[in-house]
């Protein structure tokens, strides 16, 4: 376990779960106190990433360049990084901005199997000379045959790292390293792993990927971000340090900004609720489990069906709009059953 990076996403991931409402005041407190704490970057803006901020997946509080040009003031010692879903952003209206405001790294990002929609992005951060890495979201839902060919797509891209993102906390330790020994074994580029904790497997399964050869593990601090949240990286780095495993981090730091900054940021204590249990068990992607917790109360249904229902249409992200029409179906078939 030599050279671990940590992607630090509490400020990207962590918004999804006080409604992409950080403030500017909180950006800046986070990203001062945090730097130097020998992370790998800090990634900040919209939950769903750069350019994502709409009536779909909900505003930010703070527009991605105000976000960035924050952090970028308040980082002197830790790079800075952004996340990148093609669709929701495009080059000249989100990236090149990014770029001339002081952006070092990118996590381009897509669904497992659709590699080929980042090439063009990963690309021309290359012609930019920034660091760039690829992300497959919801890994669960292919092989790791399949994960490979995705996964050797974004390497010739020029991505100079591959993290697969456990998106719905859906996966089970073998999942996991049967996974990870799969990628390293037959990638040049060093493989990455971001866990959800739905089945409270998030620090453990992160540790089984570092165990399989997984070298970069993207998290936050006290677990904040969608869902049940991610893997805290605090947690992480607590046992490694048991282990008698340096990580070259300042763990001291982390339990500070977790204890002083994270805890004022977090609406609540992250935890795993039975809509957090439900999503990692039918594989539903982890934000969005608020959108089910409004449309479950609207039309008067179980979020545990309707849970149930979307995880058999295998939606991904961007299907939002699929969870009100399952909603509206239990609403009409529980009206029946009533009448019957």
């Amino acid at each position: 376990m030599n050279n671990i990076r940590f992607f630090d996403s509490t400020l990207r991931d962590g918004s999804h779960a006080v409604s992409h409402k950080i403030s500017a005041e909180q950006i800046r407190e986070y990203c001062e106190n945090i730097d130097g704490a020998g992370l790998y970057t800090v990634i900040v803006g919209h939950g769903n990433g750069i350019g994502a901020s709409s009536h779909q997946v909900g505003f930010s509080a703070v527009s991605d360049f105000e976000t960035i040009s924050i952090a970028k003031q308040a980082l002197k010692k830790t790079r800075l990084g952004i996340f990148f879903i093609p669709g929701f952003a495009t080059i000249k209206d989100d990236l090149e901005p990014a770029i001339k405001l002081g952006v070092d790294l990118v996590c381009v990002a897509s669904h497992c199997t659709e590699a080929d929609t980042t090439e063009q992005y990963i690309r021309y951060l290359n012609t930019c000379g920034k660091e760039v890495y690829g992300v497959l979201m919801m890994y669960h839902m292919t092989t790791k045959e399949r994960l490979l060919e995705e996964a050797i797509k974004m390497q010739s891209y020029g991505a100079q790292g591959v993290i697969i993102m456990d998106s719905a906390g859906a996966s089970i330790p073998l999942l996991v390293s049967d996974t990870i020994k799969h990628l390293v074994k037959n990638l040049k580029i060093p493989v990455g792993f971001h866990a959800h904790n739905n089945l409270g497997m998030a620090v453990a399964n992160s540790l089984i990927a570092l165990e399989n050869g997984a070298t970069i593990i993207d998290g936050t601090l006290r677990g904040f971000g969608a869902g049940a949240g991610n893997c805290q990286i605090e947690a992480v780095v607590t046992v490694l340090k048991k282990m008698n495993i340096d990580a070259g981090i300042d763990l001291y730091k982390l339990m500070d900004v977790s204890d002083n900054v994270v805890t004022k940021i977090m609406k609540k204590p992250q935890e795993i609720d039975s809509i957090g249990l439900m999503g990692g068990l039918t594989g539903v992607f982890s934000v969005y489990a608020l959108p089910i917790k409004r449309a479950a109360e609207k039309y008067n249904v179980d979020a545990r069906d309707i849970y149930v229902e979307v995880g058999k249409r295998k939606i991904v992200g961007g299907q939002e709009d699929m969870i009100v029409e399952v909603a509206i179906e239990l609403a009409k078939k529980k009206q029946l059953s009533n009448i019957n």
